[in-house]
């Protein structure tokens, strides 16, 4: 049986570092500030935006919360980041996606400051990923790799399947992990051969969307299993892409849906923003 990797309390151990460090750097007058932007009345985005307020408040991070109206235009959007990439009480913004579809969420990206990009989205914190010398490294992305990590293996030399290409994890997951000497192959639902690609591998990294897709017995025993998906079945249940029930008999490690991928990366937004304010400051 595999062990669960808890995501809920390695987060809660790294929230719990990030206050002390919190409080150091208001000692010397320094309080580390996230800007969230939610456009629109999306319900599940409305959440999130109260989970990452929450979180801010917990670890001592002053918190601005920006709720505009779904008719707000794209010029008044540009003109509130702007506003915010100048304000120096504020270290990182982060703009809540989806964004209603009259506003081209690419052209609201790029327009933050690459310095306070917290969510490692723009342009250039992607190239500096690539080139292996990242400025902030994707909130989800990096609580995948830390989750890894804290299972002990050493990702050297292993192989890695990440299912999934997107822009937010797939991608950018892909790229730490090759930067940590594993070697990886990336999939997605139109992979052939999908099941065999998956069976190899030491490592699966499962974020394609799709309940239950990868069946246990796509597992190799003794894989860590990092389950990014967050599907609602009909009964209203919250599972994963992974059959867990299935690859917990033959993963080494594996991570549960909720409680695993989901807490780290409101953990490292917060970490991203304390790295923020002391580069914005100087003191990093």
């Amino acid at each position: 049986m595999a062990k669960i990797i808890d995501g809920k309390g390695l987060a809660s151990r790294i929230r719990a570092g990030l206050k002390g460090e919190v409080e150091e750097l208001k000692a010397v007058g320094l309080t580390p500030g996230l800007a969230v932007v939610l456009v629109g009345e999306d319900p599940a985005s409305q959440i999130y935006v109260r989970s990452k307020g929450k979180a801010c408040e917990a670890a001592g991070i002053a918190s601005f919360q920006h709720r505009l109206a779904v008719e707000t235009t794209q010029g008044d959007l540009l003109a509130l980041i702007s506003r915010l990439n100048e304000r120096e009480d504020v270290h990182g913004i982060l703009v809540q996606l989806p964004l209603p579809p009259h506003i081209d969420a690419e052209q609201v990206l790029e327009a933050i400051n690459p310095a306070k990009d917290v969510d490692g989205f723009h342009p250039y914190n992607i190239g500096r990923l690539v080139a292996g010398s990242p400025l902030f490294q994707p909130c989800t992305p990096l609580g995948i790799i830390k989750l890894i990590e804290s299972t002990g293996v050493d990702l050297r030399g292993k192989d890695a399947v990440v299912v999934g290409r997107s822009n937010i994890v797939g991608k950018p997951v892909a790229v730490m992990l090759l930067e940590r000497d594993a070697t990886v192959t990336i999939t997605h639902s139109k992979t052939r051969g999908l099941r065999e690609k998956i069976r190899s591998a030491d490592i699966v990294v499962a974020a394609v969307g799709r309940a239950g897709m990868i069946a246990g017995d796509w597992i190799r025993e003794g894989a860590v299993v990092i389950d990014v998906g967050i599907n609602r079945t009909a009964d209203g249940k919250l599972v994963g892409d992974v059959d867990f029930d299935g690859a917990e008999k033959v993963a080494a490690h594996i991570t549960p849906v909720p409680g695993g991928v989901g807490p780290m990366t409101i953990a490292m937004l917060l970490h991203n923003t304390v790295q923020a304010a002391k580069r914005l400051r100087k003191t990093v």
